[in-house]
């Protein structure tokens, strides 16, 4: 329910702003970080944090207690949530890769961004209202509605993409793909190598801005169910059935598309 007393625009605006902390002249401030570079969105990395711990608990719990006989509900889901991931590295790459790493990180990306995604679920002002009445002013709890962490994820993929790349086809063999394609002639050189790096670095932009976009979105559309106060209960059901779908396939995409380019990596062109 809307904040009593706030217009919908200081509502929106207040519900939009990290729990932010940065140092400024030698002290730490928090909420007080407009433009500073090296300001740290605490609410975001703690609930990236939390949520990551959870998965690493699950998951290691239902190994631990993984049978060979009738698996129970969790050890079931895990296990379709480990085929699923397994196959679709195996239909991406042309032949299976050279690393082990693909498949569990694959994996974990899925889980972990769907985890912080369904975050999103959650009635926007409950949180924020309980962190209220212990002193924190700000709090957003959705990782993935700020840039900084989906940002982040993406140039992890992206240094993996690079380091397999060089791993599989050598210094020279990737140079030689980002000058010497589409044009196979040394006088296309400087256009082929601004054509590649521009796709390149493109990888991790629209990577990171496309999880961060979608889910920014719904938080919004979230926020303006929550100005219409006790209505919003109905509103709020029908549009988080419609988001659970976006909460999922956003997950899903991001964790295609880091399989994909890590296949690329490892193709020799």
């Amino acid at each position: 329910m809307a904040e009593t007393g706030h217009s919908a625009g200081e509502y929106i605006s207040h519900h939009l702003q990290n729990l932010t902390v940065c140092k400024a002249d030698g002290q730490w401030v928090w909420n007080e970080c407009h433009g500073n570079f090296f300001a740290i969105n605490v609410d975001s990395m703690v609930f990236a944090i939390l949520l990551g711990f959870a998965l690493v608990f699950f998951f290691s719990r239902v190994a631990k207690r993984a049978t060979t006989g009738v698996p129970g509900k969790l050890q079931t889901i895990v296990e379709i949530v480990v085929g699923f991931v397994d196959q679709s590295v195996r239909d991406t790459f042309s032949h299976p890769p050279k690393s082990r790493v693909i498949a569990p990180l694959a994996m974990t990306l899925f889980v972990w961004i769907f985890l912080m995604n369904s975050m999103d679920l959650i009635p926007v002002d409950w949180l924020p209202w309980a962190a209220g009445h212990l002193g924190v002013e700000h709090l957003r709890v959705v990782p993935t509605t700020d840039v900084n962490v989906t940002f982040a994820m993406a140039i992890s993929v992206f240094l993996l993409t690079i380091y397999f790349s060089i791993k599989i086809k050598g210094g020279w063999g990737f140079t030689k793909e980002l000058i010497l394609q589409p044009f196979n002639h040394w006088a296309a050189v400087p256009f082929n190598f601004a054509l590649e790096g521009v796709s390149l670095i493109a990888k991790p932009i629209s990577l990171s801005l496309r999880l961060f976009g979608n889910l920014y979105a719904g938080e919004l559309i979230f926020m303006l169910i929550a100005l219409l106060g006790i209505w919003q209960l109905p509103l709020h059901f029908a549009w988080a059935v419609f988001h659970l779908l976006i909460v999922l396939l956003q997950a899903f995409i991001f964790m295609m598309l880091t399989i994909v380019y890590l296949s690329q990596a490892h193709e020799h062109h």
